[in-house]
Formats: C-alpha cells, sequence, structure tokens
C-alpha cells in the first residue's frame, strides 16, 4: 500500500503542475460551473415556481439532492473524467502497451494517473448549495456524516460503470458516444428520484443506479433512509467494484497490442 500511496502522490503532483500551466483554464472552469449551476436552480425553479412540490420533497430538500449532483460532478471532472476517458485513446494509440508492462495494477494506473483541478469549482459549488440547503432544514454535523457513506458508494458505483464502459474499446474501440450517453443519463440524479414516472424509476433504479448516486445520499442525510437502502447502497459498490475488476481482467485477454 505504500508504494501505491507513493506513486498516487507523485501521478497527482506532476498532473496538477502540468496543469497549473493554464491557469486562464480555472477561471473559464468556473463561469463554466456557475452556468451550469445556474441553469439547473432555474429548471428545478421552474417545478416550484407555482406551489408544486415532488413527493414528499420540499424546495430545500430538492435542492440538496441538486447539490450532491454537483458535487458528484465536481469530483467527476476532477478524478473519473481525465483518466477513464483516455482509456479509449490508450487503446487506439497503442500506449497501453507500456501501461501494462508497467509493476503496478493497470486499473489503478489508468483510473488515477491524472488529477484536474478544473473540477474544483463544481466541487465547491455542490457544497455550497448542501450547505444553504441543510443550514434551512436543520442538518446537523452528524447527518452530513452519516451521508458520507451513500456518497462515497455512489463514487465507486460511478466509477465502476465508467470504467467498465472504458474497458469495452478493447473491442469497439470508439466508444466515446457510449460515455457521453451514461452521462447524461446521470444528469437524471440532479432531481429526487419522485420527479419521474415509475417506469423510469425502475430504470434508474435497477438498471443505471442513479438513485443511489444522488436521491439515496440526500435521504441519509435528512434521517429518512432505511437500512435496507443503506446496505444495498453498500452491496451496490461493492458488487461494481469487484465487477469492474474483473471485467478489466476478462477484458485485457482479447487486448492484442499495437505491434501484433
Amino acid at each position: 500500500m505504500q508504494r501505491y500511496w507513493r506513486v498516487l502522490r507523485l501521478f497527482w503532483t506532476t498532473a496538477i503542475a502540468a496543469e497549473m500551466e493554464y491557469r486562464l483554464n480555472f477561471v473559464i472552469s468556473a463561469l463554466s460551473s456557475g452556468g451550469n449551476l445556474g441553469g439547473s436552480l432555474f429548471g428545478l425553479f421552474l417545478f416550484y415556481r407555482t406551489g408544486y412540490t415532488f413527493q414528499h420533497w420540499s424546495w430545500e430538500e430538492a435542492l440538496l439532492v441538486l447539490g450532491i449532483f454537483t458535487l458528484l460532478q465536481g469530483i467527476s471532472s476532477t478524478l473519473l473524467v481525465p483518466n477513464l476517458n483516455r482509456i479509449v485513446t490508450q487503446v487506439q494509440e497503442g500506449t497501453l502497451d507500456f501501461v501494462l508492462l508497467k509493476p503496478i495494477s493497470s486499473q489503478f494506473w489508468l483510473s488515477t494517473r491524472a488529477i484536474s483541478p478544473w473540477g474544483i469549482p463544481d466541487v465547491l459549488a455542490g457544497i455550497a448549495v448542501i450547505a444553504y440547503a441543510g443550514n434551512h432544514l436543520g442538518i446537523g454535523l452528524r447527518a452530513y456524516l452519516f451521508g458520507l457513506l451513500p456518497l462515497l458508494c455512489g463514487v465507486l458505483s460511478l466509477y465502476s460503470l465508467w470504467f467498465m464502459l472504458g474497458a469495452t474499446s478493447i473491442w469497439f474501440v470508439k466508444i466515446y458516444n457510449v460515455t457521453e450517453v451514461l452521462r447524461g443519463l446521470l444528469d437524471a440524479g440532479r432531481f429526487p428520484i419522485v420527479a419521474y414516472p415509475a417506469a423510469y424509476r425502475f430504470f434508474f433504479t435497477f438498471v443505471i443506479p442513479v438513485v443511489f448516486l444522488t436521491t439515496v445520499p440526500a435521504e441519509a442525510m435528512l434521517d429518512r433512509i432505511s437500512g435496507g437502502w443503506l446496505l444495498a447502497t453498500v452491496a451496490l459498490a461493492i458488487a461494481l467494484l469487484y465487477l469492474s475488476h474483473q471485467f478489466w481482467q476478462f477484458a485485457l485477454r482479447f487486448y492484442t497490442s499495437a505491434s501484433s
């Protein structure tokens, strides 16, 4: 583990140093983050402006879900996008060969090699929205800490799904559109799951588990989640993480390298 921590520190130090050469990107990213958040708030406001509310979800509670969604979006932009979207390029250009030759786990290398500070504005915006909604709802520190577990599980589930999609590039090479479809589906997490018809709720629970990314952490912070849902969130994250590892090992059997 110590060896991997040293490698991770080296990865992120060099990646941040390289990214900071283009500091104007941070300003552009902050403006983009503000615009996206403004659009999300406006979309949510359209539902509530006439007194309509999602079933059992007040305006502040729906804001909590939106804040968690924005936070996850920032985490994705910081940790997932810079790494997982490059798997396709690694396969196309044959540079995956060099990754496989390194004396560390190839999945670890592909998942942590880069980090982008341009997702930090979304992280800060998400925390600000969560704090604002939590202040109006009277959420205490204990409730925030209780929501960290399902939130972490949501991040792991999102990573696992994204990594498995990236791994399919070994067969299909160009899968950029598929990852964009996944990101589009995950946008459904900006609203509580009750905002959607029953068929969509089933899809976003059992097919693409969007409900576990935002709604479940929000309900945990609101202290109205059952033990069964919490257990399912943890079990899903562990299962998807294990499945992503096994799927990667399976996919590598079909990788023939750039020279063959």
